[in-house]
């Protein structure tokens, strides 16, 4: 585990040093503080909506268009079911025991008395579902502020979270299917229907003067949001007025 993770560390390293290089160039950046890798990110934003837009986007839309809403959310149920064990240690590492035991509560009825995740019994009755990552526990841990980064084909990140996200496979059923058992087809299932889930949304992007700012906006504010546990600070106002 602490070879991968030096590993990761080093491709972080790596990546930031040649974003450093493309940042440099003349372009007008719209975050300077929070993306001042706009001009790499913003080429690999182009090329990840190209595929969605060939391949991703019409597979979800089939699934969409045969799959009823019913079985759609018992699948949905079922994947989120199954990041239990990273929401549970990361919990743990944050040292939040309370979410640590609703989260554990929450999988035990769902996994039975809700058949494998697939009925959501535990929200009817109440309990609410949280989703701690390691990206999330690098923050609580001190890494408050990081740099936004789009990642080929995977899509919105930042530096931290990319880090974070190294963890994944020792953990995620879902990862560790693919890294022993050479099962892709969980992966490919649950990018599906993600993607589906998500098609509601795609009208607000296309309309939006610049899509690239909206998609990087609400993916720090979610974050922060995350991070801070849904009551994240007020922003500075003082701060902000004696920039003007």
């Amino acid at each position: 585990m602490r070879g991968r993770l030096w590993r990761s560390a080093a491709a972080v390293l790596v990546l930031s040093m040649l974003l450093g290089g493309c940042s440099s160039r003349q372009v007008t950046l719209t975050d300077p503080e929070r993306d001042p890798w706009e001009a790499y990110n913003r080429k690999i934003h182009a090329f990840n909506t190209g595929f969605d837009n060939a391949i991703f986007r019409p597979v979800a839309k089939g699934y969409d268009a045969i799959m009823p809403d019913a079985p759609q959310r018992g699948v949905r149920n079922f994947f989120r079911n199954l990041a239990f064990p990273v929401t549970l240690l990361n919990s743990l590492l944050q040292g939040n025991m309370e979410r640590a035991f609703t989260s554990t509560g929450r999988f035990m009825m769902n996994s039975t008395i809700g058949l494998l995740g697939f009925f959501d019994v535990a929200t009817k009755v109440g309990i609410p579902r949280y989703n701690e990552d390691f990206g999330q526990t690098l923050a609580v841990w001190g890494w408050k502020e990081s740099r936004y980064l789009v990642m080929p084909f995977l899509g919105p990140y930042t530096a931290r979270d990319l880090l974070g996200r190294s963890f994944y496979g020792y953990f995620h059923p879902i990862s560790y299917a693919m890294r022993e058992h050479d099962l892709y087809w969980p992966l490919v299932t649950d990018l599906i229907t993600l993607r589906a889930e998500l098609l509601p949304l795609q009208p607000d992007i296309d309309a939006a003067n610049d899509p690239y700012v909206l998609i990087r906006d609400v993916y720090l504010q979610n974050r922060q949001f995350e991070i801070y546990n849904g009551d994240p600070p007020a922003p500075d106002y003082e701060a902000l007025l004696e920039e003007y």
